[in-house]
């Protein structure tokens, strides 16, 4: 086997290889730096890169298996973490330069749980500044490139992440989403991107302990892995009041089931958004694939119409809560969509927070009773495919005006509002060669249920085998 077919291995077949000792996390770990040192330099994806201390780990990885010692479910695979994540003694700028130079003397609690499951981390992914605007670009790293057409982005805020995915370059990764930064780099790069429940995987440190919107969780290229990763960073923990109590191990089980019969809820753009007809070609060609697999469709959604106004209310205060001392201290070296987003979180008044809790709490009860005829709901991941990399976000679908920088993303966060499991898988293609997702909603807390229906999908489609050329 060469390398790069090495490289290109899911993360449960290299599991088994290092387990047999058919591999050696050391030589795992130089075939996936050499594929780092012949890809990144066109994509930049990865842009504070660990080799020594990757290869220190490798061997000690190797050490521990040698001697009989409990492996954990990681052990031995590289991972590379995203630059908003806290990592002890390794820089985290969070995209900013006001950060440039920030090494932490702590670890983020999923980067405690990567590491004690046997991960070893090769390095930091690349992410737009401070995580805001799902285009990966900064002033620090400058931007991140689609692997499948270098005029495109990648998408993001995870797009460093999913970009190394795709083009091998790590086998695993973890990211976070608040409105879609680990969904829409999925649907543009290829790979798989799954946003858990709250408090699935444990968030720390957080300035808002009990906020919903914000969670942390894995990246891989295929549903199998996603579940493998999540058997290790999942589970409860004291530090988040908002953890899920279950064990980890919930995602140990085998992902086959029998969905004859399930119903779907099928949706093109919520009854109310703009889509790009080229993602709505590729989304209503898999239709059948549903079909063949026994489901019963429904042409139907909930009402989503108060979802914009939740989500852009509630990110706002988050916002203005994450960035009111820097915008007295740093205003100058942030970027406008975050000053803008902040100011507009200064304005909110309580009652109009407690309006919009109103809604959302309406929005939950009624996406509740919606999903009890229909266990699961199928949404297009992101609005357009993969657009120019030099436009910092889109302003405008089938004719419809972009009024905000988010506002091509209402895919994503009319999801995120509703607290469900989330994930995208790869779907198709456009006649261009551009990836194109499809978003899975389960119900609440059932994120087994949508890995499951997500790997059935997989096996029917297996588009995560198509690899970037420049890749290969």
């Amino acid at each position: 086997m060469n390398v790069t077919e090495l490289c290109f291995l899911t993360a449960t077949e290299l599991q088994r290889l290092l387990r047999d000792r058919e591999v050696s996390a050391r030589e795992l770990t130089e075939v996936h730096l050499a594929q780092i040192d012949r890809v990144n330099p066109r994509l930049n994806a990865i842009i504070t890169l660990l080799a020594d201390q990757a290869l220190e780990q490798a061997s000690a990885a190797d050490e521990s298996l040698l001697r009989g010692h409990q492996l954990g479910p990681l052990h031995g695979l590289p991972v590379a973490h995203k630059d908003m994540v806290e990592t002890k003694g390794i820089r985290t700028t969070f995209g900013s330069p006001i950060f440039r130079d920030h090494v932490p003397d702590q670890d983020a609690l999923i980067i405690e749980r990567l590491k004690a499951a046997g991960a070893i981390t090769i390095g930091k992914t690349n992410t737009p500044e401070f995580g805001a605007g799902s285009q990966t670009y900064n002033e620090v790293f400058g931007e991140t490139l689609n692997p499948y057409d270098l005029a495109k982005t990648c998408g993001g805020s995870s797009g460093g992440a999913a970009v190394a995915l795709a083009c091998g370059m790590i086998p695993i990764a973890d990211g976070g989403d608040f409105g879609g930064s680990l969904r829409n780099p999925a649907s543009f790069c290829n790979v798989v991107g799954f946003r858990p429940s709250p408090g699935r995987v444990p968030s720390w440190p957080t300035e808002a302990a009990w906020f919903p919107l914000q969670v942390q969780g894995p990246m891989a290229r295929t549903v199998e892995d996603i579940a493998l990763m999540l058997s290790a960073i999942a589970g409860p923990d004291s530090r988040s009041p908002i953890a899920i109590t279950e064990p980890a191990d919930l995602f140990t089980q085998p992902l086959e089931r029998d969905f004859r019969g399930v119903q779907l809820a099928w949706s093109r753009d919520f009854g109310q958004i703009p889509v790009d007809p080229l993602v709505t070609e590729v989304l209503e060609a898999r239709r059948p694939i549903f079909e063949s697999l026994g489901c019963e469709i429904l042409d139907e959604t909930p009402d989503f119409s108060d979802a914009d106004e939740i989500f852009k209310t509630w990110r706002a205060w988050q916002m203005e809560l994450n960035f009111r001392d820097l915008l007295e201290t740093h205003r100058e070296a942030i970027k406008e969509t975050i000053i803008w987003n902040a100011q507009e979180g200064k304005k909110l008044t309580g009652p109009q927070l407690a309006r919009v809790e109103l809604k959302r709490t309406q929005l939950y009860h009624q996406v509740r009773r919606f999903m009890e005829r229909c266990e699961f709901m199928i949404f297009p991941v992101s609005q357009v495919p993969p657009f120019a990399v030099q436009d910092r976000y889109v302003t405008e679908i089938n004719g419809e005006k972009m009024h905000t920088y988010i506002d091509w993303m209402k895919s994503c966060y009319f999801v995120s509002v509703t607290g469900l499991p989330a994930i995208s898988v790869p779907c198709g293609f456009t006649p261009d060669g551009l990836p194109v997702g499809i978003q899975i909603v389960g119900r609440h807390h059932d994120d087994f249920g949508v890995l499951q229906l997500a790997f059935a999908f997989q096996q029917a489609t297996e588009f995560w085998k198509k690899r970037p050329g420049i890749a290969c």
